[in-house]
């Protein structure tokens, strides 16, 4: 047997056939199976729809949000209670009175220069106690001032001449002429002297000349106390200090804002003046804005990102703003109707601006 030669090229293999084994069968999904039946230890939970959850994070719209309700001072009307203070206080000035009688007499029959020396004494007391009775009356005839330019000023919208509002404006003017912000009003004021305007417009506009710039004032005195109150109790380690902070900083805020509007109350006119609020509030509820605000606050659109100790001091923040609100009505001396009342709306976002995150997100 003779061997082929070589051309020089290897021979390649024989093409083949093969078989592909066919994909194994992907696994069906179970069948859902029924829903298990509630155990013993779940059967006293009750789910709560999303639209009743407080604590969802909804968005929370000013506009919406009830104006709080306008603060009206107390009729004053003569009670048993201040009868019986009366009577002690006039028993007490008495049994006061003989006891000094009692004591320059002895004084005297000691010797004459202890007996001059208890007169001065007595007499420098009477008149210190004069003075002060001068300043407080002369405080709430300053607040009587104000409430009568308010009567007057809404006796003189259903006027039919507008004789009552020139009437009016011109104490009101007189009122605040001490104030250095309601200087360019009056002077724009008195040159609509020969005008014949109606009475409604010309009390519109004796609001937004005089009362405007006050106003704003007033709006900033709320917002810086309400900062402050909310600032310190979330720092504060104790509630007894928040409670004290919180009494200084509202009685300092209807201080000013009596003073703001004219009415510079002294100790006791303070009294009644936070007296009027304090009612007003105990009637309306302390922040009146309702339960959703609140929840809003302290919910899950804040509480989810601040703690709950600076929640806290938010409240006392919305509180505080809703007591400078309440001295606001009592101390303006004209109604609110040509400017737009103070809501509570306006120091929220100020306060919590967490708890607006949402309605900014829509409105960008």
């Amino acid at each position: 047997m003779t061997d082929k030669p070589s051309t020089g090229r290897s021979t390649g293999r024989r093409p083949a056939a093969f078989a592909v084994p066919e994909s194994p069968p992907k696994a069906s999904l179970p069948e859902p199976s029924a829903p298990r039946r509630p155990s013993q230890h779940s059967e006293g939970v009750i789910l709560t729809p999303d639209a009743d959850d407080p604590f969802a994070e909804t968005t929370l719209d000013l506009e919406t949000l009830p104006p709080p309700e306008e603060a009206r001072p107390r009729r004053r009307r003569i009670t048993l209670g201040g009868i019986a203070t009366a009577a002690f206080g006039i028993l007490l000035s008495l049994a006061v009175g003989l006891w000094v009688d009692r004591l320059i007499r002895g004084l005297f029959s000691r010797s004459d220069w202890l007996g001059y020396i208890a007169m001065g004494a007595a007499a420098l007391g009477v008149l210190a106690l004069l003075a002060i009775v001068l300043r407080e009356l002369a405080g709430l005839h300053r607040l009587a001032a104000v409430q009568n330019v308010k009567e007057e000023v809404i006796a003189a919208t259903t006027a039919p001449t507008p004789a009552p509002a020139r009437k009016a404006i011109h104490r009101l003017t007189h009122l605040l002429a001490s104030r250095p912000q309601t200087a360019r009003g009056r002077s724009r004021l008195q040159e609509t002297e020969g005008d014949i305007i109606d009475g409604p417009h010309l009390l519109d506009l004796a609001e937004r000349e005089l009362l405007a710039p006050l106003d704003r004032e007033a709006r900033v005195l709320i917002l810086a106390a309400a900062k402050r109150v909310s600032i310190v109790t979330a720092v504060s380690p104790r509630a007894l200090v928040d409670l004290g902070y919180v009494l200084f900083e509202s009685s300092r805020l209807i201080r000013r804002m009596a003073e703001l509007y004219g009415g510079r109350p002294g100790s006791l006119g303070m009294l009644r003046l936070m007296r009027d609020v304090i009612a007003h509030l105990a009637v309306t509820g302390s922040i009146a804005v309702g339960d959703s605000l609140v929840q809003q606050v302290l919910g899950h659109g804040l509480a989810s990102r601040l703690s709950a100790r600076l929640g806290e001091g938010v409240v006392n923040g919305l509180m505080t703003a809703r007591i400078g609100i309440a001295a606001m009505d009592l101390c303006r001396p004209m109604p609110f109707s040509a400017l737009k009342r103070p809501r509570m709306g306006d120091f929220i976002a100020d306060l919590a601006p967490g708890a607006l995150t949402g309605r900014g997100k829509d409105q960008a």
